[in-house]
């Protein structure tokens, strides 16, 4: 592909095999997670990455969640990310360099939100536990915050894909930074510009923390930054690690 030239993707077809699983998977999962929770299973609980102090958290779920998503506009912009930008990164790095980059992202990711989670949590659960711990706190009240600590903790999830997709935009961004792209497919923009752009507007969302904003906006900062320090990586040394 030019460096210069507009950016037009293939098929679904013609899609290289990670990516064209990528997306396999995330589907099958969305579906099942929608059908299965009307029969009281809610696969959520098990995939999607909980804090560490949750009764539901295991340490799979920093991987699991990133094929995991919330509702049919997140999975339809996160998957038609991957499908745009997936398909000619796994061309140009192969499939296990490609696999590679994602799930590192995703981790990226993950531990950046944790990081955010962990400010905005510690201090809450500091004022329950001092209150669960008080000799003046009765045996019921006790019980009664105890179980709606874990409750709390255990609603605290995140799921999504949209920490690898900032890191593929991140790592297409770097390698073609003049290829023309459609900012929601209607204005002309180079991939250099939207991923400044992107990153510019993550970060600011991100320290103004909208109460009513649902988006892991660190999330997003922490898989482009991964993204970027791999590919800065990969250009010194070309050499295959894995």
């Amino acid at each position: 592909m030019s460096y210069n030239q507009p950016y037009r993707p293939n098929g679904f077809g013609n899609l290289p095999l990670v990516t064209k699983n990528i997306l396999i998977i995330n589907i099958i999962m969305f579906v099942a997670t929608m059908l299965l929770s009307g029969k009281g299973i809610d696969l959520t609980k098990y995939f999607g990455l909980h804090y560490y102090l949750a009764s539901d958290f295991k340490p799979h779920q920093f991987v699991t969640y990133i094929f995991m998503h919330g509702s049919i506009q997140h999975i339809f912009f996160n998957m038609i990310g991957v499908y745009i930008f997936g398909q000619v990164l796994e061309q140009v790095w192969g499939p296990k360099r490609y696999l590679i980059f994602y799930i590192l992202t995703g981790l990226g990711a993950a531990l950046a939100q944790y990081i955010i989670m962990h400010y905005e949590i510690s201090g809450l659960l500091s004022m329950v536990n001092a209150e669960i711990d008080s000799p003046l706190t009765d045996v019921a009240t006790k019980s009664d915050l105890i179980e709606k600590k874990f409750n709390y903790l255990n609603r605290q999830v995140i799921v999504g894909a949209s920490g690898s997709l900032f890191g593929l935009l991140g790592a297409f961004g770097m390698l073609f930074p003049n290829t023309e792209l459609m900012l929601y497919f209607l204005f002309p923009i180079k991939a250099k510009w939207l991923v400044i752009l992107y990153g510019a507007f993550e970060v600011y969302s991100g320290v103004k923390n909208n109460p009513g904003d649902n988006v892991a906006h660190f999330a997003h900062i922490g898989g482009l930054i991964v993204g970027v320090v791999l590919v800065l990586i990969w250009r010194k040394d070309r050499a295959r690690f894995y």
